[in-house]
This record gives structure tokens, C-alpha cells and sequence, in this order.
């Protein structure tokens, strides 16, 4: 049956390792088997190559975000992703063109995703796939659900892609490839933006940045329309305590909370950011796109590093020949 045959030729590498030994696999298995058709046995030897990894567990318990907001921003909005972002836009300026014509994101924001996740695909990870995504959903009961899930769908993915398992590879998180998916994304959303006649997020950019640029039009990206301003914040003692909640411009200038840009009409609805700097508070009002890249990743210090790695890539543009008139 040609859906085995991934399994068969990842036993004729099986290199010799220490089972996981971890409640919860046999079921599982029986899961898996009952639901998928997988060979028990197969599964068997699969998991019996899988490795728990406690580095795994360490980085859940110590995100990036962990750091303070401009030591966060340093290591994404800086010199070397701003150069390599514009490399690749000129590499791929066809499909990133086209790509923003197909699902109305703008380019700076796919590169920019693409240049905070994987340094435009140079830094895809460095766990076994399945080593991470063992770890988590049988060693890390915070998320294990949905960790198994994506467990799940990295076996299904697995067999449709022929992959050797032992050898993809993925951040501490099982994300995988040039724009980072998570197996779910990569069977649901992902898609094959050079025809080719195969999905390849591995080590095919096109397919990445149109896979990017689907994923943000399936969660909600709104074409034309803003992703964030800066605001000026006046003192006010009766404004609400729930100033993070979303509200009408007009609500906003009501409590003292006025865009920088007049530009925004009293309809537009915003969320009111705050990031701590040197000296106080910069604020910020996040729209809906905003929220949108939060899907990717959900922490607004990564959806702000994205926001502001793509307004450089809009400033530089011109300097590389992209004619680019509408602001971010």
C-alpha cells in the first residue's frame, strides 16, 4: 500500500536509540491505528526511535518573549535582517509580487515573517520533528492536547509527503520549514505557489511565501487596511481599566487616546498597545491586521518585530527598485 511506504523506508534507517518512556504512547498508537489505518507495528518502532528531549521542555518554559521589549525587537528588527529581507525580495520579487496580488498581503509583511522565523530560511530548526512533538505531547501537560493533535497531523503529513521522519527537522515547538508552519498549517493552509504539482515548505521559498500570505488571508487579513500607529496617551484618572480592549477611534479620544496619524476615522476600531522603554512607555494602537499576525505567533512583541522589520523593508525599497507608494 503506497501509504506504508514512508514507514518502510525510515526502518531501513532506524539508527539504534532509547525508547521514549512515557505514558500515554500505547493509546496513542491504538489512536492512530483505529482512526488512520496506521500498522501498529510501524508506530511501534517509530516511537521506539523517538527521543525525549528536556531541552525541548526548557525553551516552552522559556520563550523569547521572556526578554524585555527592545532586547526582543534587537534580535529581529537589525541590519543583518534588513539586508538579507531585501536580497530576498529581489530574488523572489515575481512570486512575492504575485503573491501579494492573489491574497492582498503586502510583500514587506510575508518577508518580514519569513525573515523573523527562519532568517529568510536559513535557521529552520534544529529538533527532529517527531523528537519535539513526542516531548510535548507526552511531557508537557500545559498544551499537551494540543500538542497531540499536532502529533497527529505530523504522522498524517508525514505519509502524504513521503517524509523520512528521522529527518525533518523543526523548531523546539515542531514548526517546521521556511515560513515555520506547525504540521496542522502545513496540511490545511499551506499550498503549491509554483506549480509543481507538490507542496514543499521545506525548501521551496515560493511555496513558502504564498503559504504565508494564505494563511494570514484565511485568519482574517483585511487588504488595505493599517496594522498599527503610534498613539499619544494623555493622563486621565477615570479611564477604564480595560484599555485593551478594542474601541471606536472615537471611544479612544474620549479616554485621551489620540493616533499619532489624524488620518484614522472615529469608526476605526483599535486595541491600545503599551511596550516599556528606556524612560516610561511607548504606545501603540494595534488594528486588525495587527491581530492577524498574532495568529502566527501569539505574543504582540513578535507581531510588533514583523510590523516594524516590514516598515524597514518599506523604507529601503525604493533604494532597490520596488516602487512602493503606500505607507504600511
Amino acid at each position: 500500500m503506497r501509504h506504508c511506504t514512508y514507514i518502510f523506508i525510515f526502518l531501513l534507517f532506524l539508527p539504534s536509540a532509547e525508547a521514549v518512556d512515557l505514558p500515554g504512547i500505547k493509546e496513542f498508537i491504538d489512536d492512530m491505528v483505529s482512526r488512520h489505518q496506521f500498522k501498529r507495528e510501524e508506530l511501534v518502532q517509530v516511537f521506539d526511535a523517538a527521543q525525549f528531549r528536556q531541552d525541548v521542555i526548557d525553551a516552552m518554559n522559556l520563550p523569547a518573549t521572556a526578554k524585555p521589549w527592545l532586547d526582543y525587537r534587537a534580535s529581529f528588527v537589525n541590519a543583518k535582517r534588513i539586508k538579507g529581507g531585501m536580497q530576498f525580495w529581489m530574488k523572489y520579487a515575481d512570486a512575492l509580487a504575485r503573491a501579494e496580488k492573489q491574497y492582498g498581503v503586502p510583500q514587506e509583511i510575508i518577508i518580514a515573517i519569513i525573515g523573523v522565523e527562519t532568517l529568510y530560511g536559513r535557521n529552520a530548526g534544529n529538533y527532529r520533528t517527531l523528537d519535539a512533538l513526542t516531548t510535548l505531547t507526552f511531557d508537557y501537560p500545559r498544551r499537551m492536547e494540543f500538542f497531540r493533535s499536532e502529533l497527529e497531523q505530523y504522522l498524517l503529513l508525514a505519509r502524504e509527503q513521503s517524509f523520512n521522519l528521522l529527518n525533518i527537522r523543526a523548531s523546539y515547538a515542531g514548526a517546521m520549514g521556511i515560513p515555520q508552519f506547525m504540521p496542522s498549517n502545513y496540511r490545511k493552509i499551506a499550498v503549491d505557489f509554483n506549480g509543481d504539482g507538490k507542496i514543499d515548505l521545506m525548501g521551496n521559498a515560493q511555496d513558502a511565501i504564498g503559504s504565508v500570505a494564505n494563511y494570514l488571508r484565511v485568519n482574517g487579513w483585511k487588504p488595505g487596511e493599517p496594522v498599527a500607529v503610534r498613539a499619544n496617551v494623555t493622563p486621565n484618572p477615570d479611564r477604564p481599566d480595560d484599555v485593551y480592549a478594542a474601541r471606536s477611534m472615537s471611544a479612544w479620544r474620549e479616554l485621551g487616546v489620540t493616533p499619532q496619524n489624524s488620518k484614522y476615522s472615529d469608526g476605526v476600531y483599535a486595541y491600545l498597545l503599551d511596550f516599556t522603554i528606556p524612560g516610561g512607555k511607548e504606545y501603540w494602537f494595534g488594528f486588525n491586521n495587527f491581530a492577524v499576525i498574532t495568529t502566527y505567533n501569539n505574543s504582540v512583541y513578535y507581531a510588533m518585530s514583523v510590523y516594524q522589520l516590514a516598515q524597514e523593508l518599506h523604507t529601503n525599497a525604493r533604494y532597490y527598485g520596488f516602487n512602493r507608494r503606500a505607507p504600511l
